[in-house]
This record gives structure tokens, C-alpha cells and sequence, in this order.
């Protein structure tokens, strides 16, 4: 979809039974906005599951998997950290030089996306502590806008490998398919 610049997505902290759906949207904006991969904390394997099962129904590429320490995926990241915070600075202030270092630099970023109280290690580790409002919102909604504005909304016609079905756009209703390649397999 892009460069060859990844995007990455760390999912900082998960607590299960609290943070299960949200975590997996975590997962699922990532994947549908333009990220690379997402990364989550070893207790959100049903998140990882569902993640994956979407990525080889839909299409990708895209990677999902678990790690045992967020805080050394940050520490050991070889490329910039944006940390995405109602806290930070304002998306619209800092888009276009995060952009500059992804796209014209070719950095690698990884986008960390907190559950619970983010330790403020996280804070300083960050290149860029970015707010997508500075009010309370969805870590899902701040992922979603952030990525739409780093990739400039071509992620919205983003083509997909190895897809088994397509989601048919409609005025109403819902209509999903098997793709061209999946119905040619099954004659």
C-alpha cells in the first residue's frame, strides 16, 4: 500500500474480559487502515485469533502476533515512535513531519496505542506523543483518524492479496462475495 517503510501498531496493555473487543478493533483499524502489522501483549490471543481469521478471509498482507514485552517492542523499535495520547500534541501540528519521516525519510513507525494508564517510560520513549483530540475518545477512533491522515486516505482504495471474499459496496444492505480467485478455485 505504501512504501517500503513500515507501520506498525503496539497494543500497550490488554486487560482481559475488560479490553477484549476493543483490543481486537485495535487490531482490525490497524489492518484496514494502511499498518503493517499489529502487535499485541501475550493475554490478547483471542484478539490475535480473530485478527488473523479476518486477514485470511479479507485479504492482506498484514501480520498479527503477541509479545511478551511492549516495552522492549518500543526500547528496541529501529525507526520513530509515535505514541497516540489525548495528552499529546495535536494531530493536525505534528501530522506533516511525522509523514515527512515515514514517507520521505523511509523511518519505520510504530504507533502505540494504550489500554490502561500508560507509564510515562512510554512518554518520553516517543518521538512524537500525539493527540487526535484533547478530549477523552476511543484509542480505536484516535488510531483510525491518525492513520487516515498519515497515509492521506490512500489507504480508502488499498487493494487486497489473497482475499477469499469482498465486501460489495451498496446503497443498503450488505452483499459479501468470494473473490474472482476463490470462485475460480472452487470450479
Amino acid at each position: 500500500m505504501h512504501d517500503d517503510s513500515e507501520v506498525a501498531v503496539l497494543r500497550l496493555g490488554h486487560r482481559p474480559g475488560r479490553d477484549d473487543r476493543m483490543t481486537t478493533h485495535v487490531g482490525l483499524t490497524a489492518r484496514a487502515l494502511g499498518a503493517d502489522r499489529v502487535l499485541f501483549p501475550d493475554n490478547a490471543g483471542q484478539s490475535l485469533e480473530t485478527v488473523t481469521d479476518i486477514t485470511d478471509r479479507f485479504g492482506g498482507p498484514f501480520e498479527a502476533e503477541l509479545t511478551g514485552s511492549p516495552q522492549g517492542v518500543i526500547n528496541n523499535w529501529a525507526g520513530r515512535v509515535v505514541h497516540l495520547t489525548m495528552y499529546g500534541e495535536r494531530v493536525q501540528d505534528v501530522e506533516a513531519d511525522i509523514r515527512a519521516a515515514h514517507a520521505t525519510e523511509g523511518e519505520p513507525l510504530l504507533l502505540v496505542v494504550g489500554s490502561e494508564k500508560v507509564p510515562f517510560d512510554v512518554y518520553e520513549a516517543a518521538d512524537w506523543n500525539v493527540g487526535v483530540t484533547n478530549q477523552p475518545h476511543s484509542e480505536v477512533a484516535g488510531l483510525a483518524v491518525f492513520l487516515d491522515r498519515l497515509f492521506e486516505g490512500r489507504e480508502l482504495e488499498r487493494e487486497w492479496d489473497d482475499a477469499d471474499r469482498q465486501v460489495i459496496p451498496k446503497e443498503t444492505g450488505k452483499r459479501v462475495e468470494p473473490t474472482e480467485s476463490e470462485s475460480e478455485r472452487e470450479e
